[in-house]
């Protein structure tokens, strides 16, 4: 029986396998709910790994902040410091001893999965440590640190406009364009 379950699931077979604890499977989650949550656990367990470990109902903006400055210790950008000689280049020639931090982005969206399951687990917006002003101060000195010692300032993407592209193999050509044949040469 469990080689047929194997080779079931091995072989993508539609029929259901058998549960050992007869719960219904929910739907997998998608790729922004399996961060979301991941985060979240991750966030707990750092409060509770703290001397004195903290409740999350204790948790305020301080502690949000040192879980950001913590994470720097696993970034991969490299952000030069103000005496380093590639300071300012976008692309240095060389490599230098700056430290890697995370990217400004990385822990813009963080914070924004952070907020979202905080308050999916019952937190009321008006006390989500996550949505302190302090942390958006933060973020925005992280961002132009690291957009002045690449050299590169930051600008807010503009929305691209979708752009209708006519059919090149269409054989009927719209009204508003000429066919070739009617060019003027």
């Amino acid at each position: 029986m469990s080689g047929d379950i194997a080779r079931d699931s091995a072989e993508g077979s539609s029929r259901s396998s058998v549960s050992h604890h007869n719960q219904p499977q929910s739907p997998p989650l998608s790729r922004y709910e399996s961060q979301k949550r991941r985060d979240w656990n991750t966030f707990g367990q750092y409060l509770k790994n703290q001397r004195p470990p903290v409740a999350l109902s204790q948790c305020n903006c301080n502690h949000v902040l040192e879980f950001l400055r913590y994470l720097d210790q696993f970034g991969k950008t490299k952000v030069h410091l103000h005496g380093c000689v590639f300071f300012g280049q976008p692309d240095p020639p060389a490599p230098c001893t700056c430290p890697l931090r995370q990217a400004w982005g990385s822990l813009d969206a963080l914070i924004g999965r952070l907020r979202a399951a905080y308050d999916e687990h019952g937190g009321s917006p008006e006390t989500n440590p996550f949505g302190n002003g302090a942390i958006r101060v933060y973020l925005r000195e992280v961002r132009d640190c690291q957009a002045k010692a690449r050299g590169i300032p930051y600008r807010k993407k503009k929305k691209k406009k979708v752009q209708i592209k006519p059919n090149v193999d269409d054989p009927m050509p719209s009204s508003n364009q000429q066919p070739s044949s009617q060019l003027a040469t």
